[in-house]
């Protein structure tokens, strides 16, 4: 999640006082003289006997306290709220709100971000238009390509063969210039990054993560931990993959919208499973991992991005990279914003061995090692330094992949690259897409 969506566990604070409880109104128990007027309110003698029906002094106090007590009620609320969201150093509840009604394709505008910069040199797709095949595979029977792409919410398509782009299509509102969210296929971004530190001779394999970041050792098991365990996802690191946006005070959505990322990741070294005993998918794998990177390197991973990998390549238009708050810490785990077609260059670039514009970007080595499962499954898929390898297919495709349906898949045999950006289910679908996308691959 893939990669995250966030706003994630409504605060259980909409609890109803009990009726009546409130202070009566004060009573005037003074007594009128026998001459005074008739009271307001008394009913004339020719009413109708369900007009003359007297008001019951209870029932006034009743609504009155209720009148009184809802306003109240609600302030005590909202207040409540807006205090336990800066306590839990998350977004305010207007904020939350938001996020539960903005598309997750387009959730990163609401964050702070920093910026990747186009290429001063951008390179276009070259293109050469073929058609798709008339219909997929889809839950058993073939379906056209047109309802596949309705029925998993599609916000843009776009297949490359042997580098050139063969088909783009957008859904209304969506065209070549719209910065979609990564989701997690930002953690295969950041594979590619840590391929190049390892390169450099500036990270390894083995290197234990708290021997990097000191200040989240424990003295006990969650201390082995080494970076090829959050590279595979078998850290063991306790931090469940909740995307439920109602339920945003666990697991990745807590982390996807804590506004203080390395605070996080101290105050959640609780494990699972001894590291390196087996494999889990789990965001918090890939943010430890962002954070060694960026310790490393000594620069921001949207610095390093845009230097070492989008610049090089061609990146026809900037990118950003979400913060947890102004100037902080990018969301490894998630949350680049980009457009398919700069989706497609990392995609090519990767297919490519890592080589773009005559460059060496990504060493061969890296594509390899992300090509050749890793010895434990991840949830029952293959996995390998943050990419995925579904299973079926010519055992060789491997993708990108990020929650509510975003791809970037990669089939070297028929040279063939797939983005698919979608605004789908929670993890949904996934396996039925890859089937379809690789018959797409195949028809070329």
């Amino acid at each position: 999640m893939p990669d995250y969506h966030p706003a994630e566990e409504a605060a259980d604070t909409d609890r109803k006082a009990p009726q009546g409880s409130g202070p009566e109104p004060a009573v005037n128990h003074r007594t009128a003289p026998a001459d005074a007027p008739a009271a307001r309110g008394a009913a004339p003698a020719d009413h109708t006997a369900a007009a003359s029906r007297p008001v019951k002094p209870r029932a006034l106090r009743a609504l009155r306290r209720t009148l009184i007590a809802l306003p109240v009620a609600l302030g005590v609320l909202v207040a409540g709220s807006y205090t336990a969201t800066a306590l839990l150093d998350i977004p305010s509840p207007p904020m939350l709100a938001q996020l539960l009604t903005t598309e997750p394709s387009r959730q990163g505008d609401l964050f702070a971000t920093r910026t990747i910069p186009a290429s001063a040199t951008p390179i276009p797709l070259p293109v050469h238009d073929e058609p798709l095949p008339a219909t997929v595979p889809w839950k058993g029977e073939r379906i056209p390509v047109e309802q596949f792409l309705a029925t998993t919410h599609t916000n843009a398509f776009l297949v490359l063969r042997d580098g050139r782009l063969t088909h783009e299509w957008y859904r209304d509102g969506i065209g070549p210039t719209t910065r979609l969210s990564s989701w997690s296929a930002a953690k295969s971004v950041v594979s590619l990054l840590a391929g190049q530190a390892i390169e450099q001779g500036r990270l390894r394999e083995s290197d234990r993560l708290v021997d990097i970041l000191p200040r989240l050792k424990t003295g006990g098991a969650y201390d082995a931990i080494t970076v090829r365990d959050l590279l595979d996802m078998t850290s063991g690191v306790d931090v469940p993959e909740n995307y439920n946006e109602y339920y945003p005070l666990t697991g990745t959505a807590r982390m996807y919208l804590t506004r203080d990322l390395p605070a996080f990741a101290h105050d959640h070294r609780d494990l699972q499973f001894p590291p390196g005993s087996q494999g889990a998918y789990r965001s918090i794998d890939t943010e430890l991992l962002g954070q060694v990177l960026a310790k490393v390197q000594g620069r921001p991973l949207a610095d390093l991005l845009a230097d070492t990998i989008w610049v090089p390549m061609g990146a026809q238009d900037s990118a950003t990279w979400n913060l947890d708050h102004e100037g902080g810490d990018e969301k490894a785990f998630c949350c680049i914003n980009a457009t398919a077609r700069d989706y497609a260059k990392l995609g090519q670039l990767v297919l490519d061995n890592g080589r773009a514009q005559g460059r060496q970007i990504i060493p061969p080595a890296w594509i390899q090692r992300i090509a050749t499962p890793a010895p434990h499954e991840v949830d029952g898929w293959g996995y390998s330094a943050q990419w995925w390898h579904p299973p079926g297919g010519n055992g060789k495709d491997y993708s990108a992949l990020g929650v509510y349906g975003q791809y970037i898949y990669v089939d070297p045999v028929n040279r063939t690259v797939v983005v698919k950006l979608s605004d789908h289910g929670d993890q949904q679908d996934e396996q039925e897409t890859f089937d379809a996308l690789r018959a797409i691959a195949q028809s070329g």
